[in-house]
């Protein structure tokens, strides 16, 4: 095989194998001829919550968290927050290339005349609890336009599939700018055609009395580069499901009720509001170095600080920091900022957060905008899932159609009891049940 190989010697049995190595990987399955007898099953790889595990190829985010980089199909992110826009972004997660003036016109026409929900739609967001999560309404929601769309089935054909993504990418605003209104008890704003993607999200959130909304250009220029920073992010959490529930052969909507479950959990969508609880209960730059010593104990974790991936700067928290104060412009200074701040330049300097590399990311400042731009704490979740739907049809999309992925079926390693006989009742030793 020459240099591209692994030789791995089983000392169990003292034979060698040679494994092909692609792509800076070897596959699980060149594993399974590694056996102690012609009836053993194969050696397997364990690896909880897929640490060191590839699932699949992908053309449409690039990682390096080392050295703290981000590209959407080859685009460092940096560019695409400074001078591209959010449905522009979609466009390339969903198709790998920036579009030309007429594809993007085409597109933004495509997505902007489906942001009308069905009445019918409507009554089931009614039927709702008025205090109900805003987060579980769009999962539930979302989960219920499949059956208002039942050909979205039809995953296969091309043009059933683009008319289920403008469907999508443009009714999951609405659902989500709905779900905040019936918490509220407002009456729904429905969709302004002629305002941008994010300035329409605006006005069917915050628009009251007035004729026409004019969202704030600082305000919708914050949320566009907010929604481009959260299109995608490689095989999350989130994404992992949408590519496993969508290896059924899923209809869309339901694939990204499910991503959308996945990213409601605090560890995945829920660490922006876990800063701003860290934020209120620090209280005042004073007590900062207090709580930096209380974390270094051990007693709690310093919320939006290091990832899973980066182990440098988010790139995502750089762009997101300057964001912040062209908010602050706007709305005024939130007295968190100069905690967060504090925060952040006593943490960068302590050898302690240093040596384990842990760097803001972007969790740690975009809580203090979306509280600056009035957006209620349970709304932050549902505000991550708007644009992480581009970033979730894409990967599905991208699962559809190659041809190395069958149905998502990990493999176990069992360690449970041999076989055993039924036990009738009478003959049971009455002992407490022990849970496994």
């Amino acid at each position: 095989m020459g240099a591209n190989s692994l030789t791995i010697t089983d000392n169990r049995t003292g034979k060698e194998y040679e494994v092909a190595i692609e792509d800076g990987t070897i596959r699980a399955m060149d594993l399974r001829k590694i056996k102690v007898s012609d009836d053993d099953f194969g050696l397997m790889t364990y690896d909880p919550a897929f640490m060191n595990t590839a699932s699949c190829k992908s053309r449409i985010t690039f990682i390096d968290g080392d050295l703290g980089i981000l590209r959407y199909r080859g685009y460092p992110i940096e560019q695409l927050a400074e001078q591209s826009t959010y449905l522009e972004v979609a466009y390339l997660l969903l198709h790998g290339e920036l579009p030309n003036e007429g594809q993007l016109k085409d597109w933004k026409w495509d997505i902007t005349h489906h942001t009308f929900l069905h009445e019918s739609i409507k009554m089931v967001m009614d039927g709702f609890n008025y205090d109900a999560h805003p987060m579980g309404m769009l999962i539930g929601t979302i989960g219920a336009l499949s059956t208002f769309y039942p050909e979205a089935k039809d995953i296969f054909d091309e043009e059933c599939r683009k008319k289920q993504i403008y469907r999508l990418l443009a009714k999951v605003a609405t659902i989500a700018a709905f779900s905040y209104r019936h918490r509220k008890g407002l009456p729904y704003a429905y969709p302004d055609n002629d305002l941008s993607y994010e300035g329409n999200f605006l006005n069917m959130m915050f628009k009251t009395t007035e004729v026409k909304y004019e969202p704030n250009p600082v305000l919708e220029r914050a949320l566009n580069v907010l929604f481009i920073l959260h299109a995608d992010h490689e095989q999350n959490c989130s994404t992992n499901a949408m590519r496993s529930i969508g290896s059924a052969q899923t209809d869309p909507y339901s694939a990204i009720a499910g991503a959308a479950a996945a990213l409601y959990g605090p560890l995945h969508g829920g660490a922006n509001e876990a800063v701003l609880r860290m934020l209120r209960e620090i209280g005042s730059i004073q007590r900062v170095p207090e709580y930096i010593k209380r974390v270094k104990e051990g007693e709690f974790r310093l919320m939006g600080f290091g990832h899973r991936v980066y182990k440098n700067y988010d790139p995502r928290a750089t762009i997101i920091k300057k964001v912040a104060y062209e908010v602050f412009e706007v709305t005024g200074k939130d007295p968190m900022l100069d905690i967060a701040l504090e925060l952040e330049r006593i943490a960068l300097e302590d050898e302690y957060f240093v040596k384990r590399k842990l760097y803001p990311n972007v969790d740690f400042y975009s809580g203090i905008i979306y509280k600056a731009m009035r957006f209620p704490v349970e709304m932050f979740p549902v505000l991550f899932a708007i644009p992480r739907a581009s970033g979730w049809i894409a990967q599905w999309q991208e699962m559809l159609l190659d041809p190395e992925q069958k149905i998502a079926r990990p493999r176990q390693i069992y360690l449970g009891a041999d076989e055993r006989d039924y036990v009738p009742m009478e003959k049971r030793e009455k002992t407490s049940a022990v849970s496994a």
